[in-house]
């Protein structure tokens, strides 16, 4: 299985709309990628490493697949119409890693 995770990093002047994202884009992501994409998890960054530290990330979405190759096949279709939510909720870049689960 792999995790596909979405990560929108902290700065002074983040904004993100996490309900927008967890009701609407989520929902739109789990439609368009459909039977390919497991499930979905969304993290809301609260405080970093230290007492009073700011979060790294301002919010984290992860994908679970079977594989690399059945994102690929899933998302490429809708990669436009997905990317083109995000500044429907943040004014944030996502950086964007692909991992292996392992249990």
């Amino acid at each position: 299985m792999i995790k596909v995770s979405v990560l929108y990093p902290k700065a002074a002047d983040s904004t993100f709309d996490i309900a927008y994202y967890r009701d609407t884009h989520m929902a739109l992501v789990r439609e368009k990628l459909a039977g390919a994409c497991k499930r979905t998890a969304i993290e809301s960054g609260l405080a970093g490493g230290a007492p009073g530290e700011a979060p790294t990330y301002i919010a984290m979405g992860h994908l679970y697949f079977d594989s690399v190759s059945d994102f690929e096949a899933a998302f490429g279709p809708h990669a436009k119409e997905i990317l083109g939510d995000i500044p429907n909720f943040t004014n944030v870049q996502p950086t964007i890693q692909i991992s292996e689960v392992i249990e």
